[in-house]
């Protein structure tokens, strides 16, 4: 998802002893993403967070399943995931396109929440699972070898150099991500920012755990199940090119 810090979320951004997310252990994350609200709810956004996002949230207090297919139901076969989910509309079609296959989104600005949770209403889809917050909370808990395919689609770019080490795709989050995933399952990954797509390469590169490379979008052929979002059309619009990378674990 893209997102533009605003000068207000870069300012606070600096104050790091404020903001960083305890992990197991002692570990501790530079927060990747900007505010996680947006507008005052209205009355039936409200009820979808109280009631809808309950049933389908993904709770950490207990251990995961040995079998992760088990937070859906017997008749799912295979686990994805998608970090940054934005408005949930890849989220949406993939559930919708896979229904034998068990989608969870994470995503802690709440609005997108919100729009997913009214999504996942009005499609009845019940092979969605959603994790409302920083998604590496999530990648420490789940199994590992546990995750048939991910996706992190127009994470936040943070341009600013001095924040680049807030973005979440790096050497650390790439070892997560390596860990819960399959051997042969696929990473999904775009960004508009050209600086990124580079520390992206790179960090693949260092890490080794994944094979494949990256396109512009001159080079990049869409597969079909690969639908473009809002965000980067947005991107298109405003005249920037993007980048694309489709990974396997090795």
């Amino acid at each position: 998802m893209v997102r533009v810090p605003s000068e207000r979320t870069e300012a606070g951004a600096d104050r790091e002893d404020a903001d960083r997310l305890p992990a197991r252990g002692q570990q501790t994350w530079l927060r990747s993403y900007g505010g996680r609200r947006g507008r005052t709810a209205s009355a039936r956004q409200a009820g979808l967070l109280a009631d809808a996002l309950p049933r389908v949230a993904v709770a950490l207090a207990a251990a995961a399943p040995p079998r992760l297919a088990d937070l859906f139901g017997p008749e799912i076969g295979d686990v994805w995931l998608e970090v940054g989910f934005g408005a949930g509309e890849h989220l949406v079609w993939q559930a919708k396109h896979n229904p034998r296959v068990g989608i969870l989104g994470c995503e802690p600005y709440r609005d997108g929440v919100i729009k997913a949770l009214s999504a996942i209403a009005a499609d009845r889809l019940d092979n969605v699972r959603l994790f409302a917050d920083d998604a590496r909370r999530l990648l420490a808990w789940l199994p590992a070898a546990s995750i048939g395919r991910a996706f992190v689609l127009f994470p936040d770019p943070w341009p600013k150099k001095r924040h680049h080490k807030r973005r979440l795709l790096g050497h650390e989050t790439l070892a997560m991500l390596a860990r819960v995933m399959r051997p042969g399952a696929e990473l999904r990954v775009a960004t508009d920012a050209a600086d990124y797509a580079a520390a992206i390469a790179g960090a693949v590169a260092e890490h080794g755990g994944f094979a494949g490379a990256g396109r512009t979008g001159r080079a990049f052929r869409r597969p079909s199940d690969w639908p473009q979002t809002r965000y980067e059309q947005k991107a298109r619009d405003a005249g920037r090119n993007c980048h694309f990378f489709a990974l396997r674990r090795r």
